[in-house]
């Protein structure tokens, strides 16, 4: 049985650190979307004053989302369930960050503030992590 457990936190463990990866490669390439595309830059300077605040404010975003799944995962294996298909469990919080991203900076009216944002990102990832759930086998 302690077996078991610890099986699945090793998994919960892998997914979590697999889920920031994710992240953070959706963060980069909004970052490097934004900096080219999308923002005005008057000099050489600000490109990159533009490209490093978004790369460190999508790492800083993606190791919040590795924290957030790692708690779900955890709390989840407690529960007696374990995750399943972690690799897409991953994929899908990359692909929700870069499409939420892509929405907001494309259309800014979309943007709702710092703090509607890191709640959402908690959600989906709560909420992709739990849908990733089955229980064990007793």
């Amino acid at each position: 049985m302690a077996n078991d457990a610890g099986g699945r936190m090793k998994v919960v463990i892998y997914y979590a650190v697999w889920a920031t990866l994710c992240a953070a490669a959706a963060g980069v390439a909004i970052s490097f979307i934004h900096t080219w595309f999308f923002s005005y830059n008057p000099g050489r300077s600000w490109v990159v004053h533009t490209l490093v605040f978004d790369l460190v404010a999508a790492v800083l975003l993606a190791a919040g989302q590795g924290a957030v799944a790692l708690v779900t995962g955890s709390l989840l294996a407690q529960l007696g369930r374990g995750l399943q298909q972690t690799v897409l469990l991953g994929l899908l919080v990359g692909a929700f960050d870069f499409v939420m991203d892509f929405v907001q900076m494309a259309a800014p009216a979309t943007e709702l503030g710092w703090v509607p944002d890191l709640l959402i990102f908690a959600a989906a990832t709560i909420t992709i992590t739990a849908l990733g759930s089955r229980a064990s086998a007793a």
